[in-house]
């Protein structure tokens, strides 16, 4: 059975299109969250593989996710979701603990290889 992931994105669109990725390539979406709060709660809940977590979200940023679930599961596999341009804020999620990231908009080989890469 394929490694279970968490999709984190306030934007649909962006949910449904990593989902296409992933599903498409052998992998199960567990679960989706739509800001940070709802991802902190999912995580608990699903224990998933792999988070893929956007940064700019509303109720709580990517940031700020990525430390709550980490407190939980301090193992907890997350990549992050940029649009160009926050090299700072991807810099700071790095160092709360996600394992890589993918720019937006997603190229398909990109996150696959992002997701291999950090589920070994």
């Amino acid at each position: 059975m394929g490694k279970k992931i968490l999709i984190v994105d306030d934007a649909a669109f962006m949910r449904m299109m990593l989902k296409n990725i992933l599903t498409q390539n052998g992998y199960e979406v567990a679960g989706e969250a739509s800001n940070g709060l709802e991802a902190v709660t999912l995580y608990k809940e699903l224990k998933p593989d792999l988070v893929t977590m956007d940064i700019t979200m509303p109720e709580m940023d990517g940031i700020t996710a990525v430390r709550e679930i980490k407190k939980i599961d301090p193992e907890a596999k997350i990549i992050m979701c940029s649009a160009m341009g926050q090299q700072a804020m991807v810099i700071e999620s790095i160092q709360a603990g996600a394992r890589d990231f993918v720019v937006k908009p997603f190229q398909p080989d990109r996150v696959l290889e992002a997701v291999k890469k950090v589920l070994g």
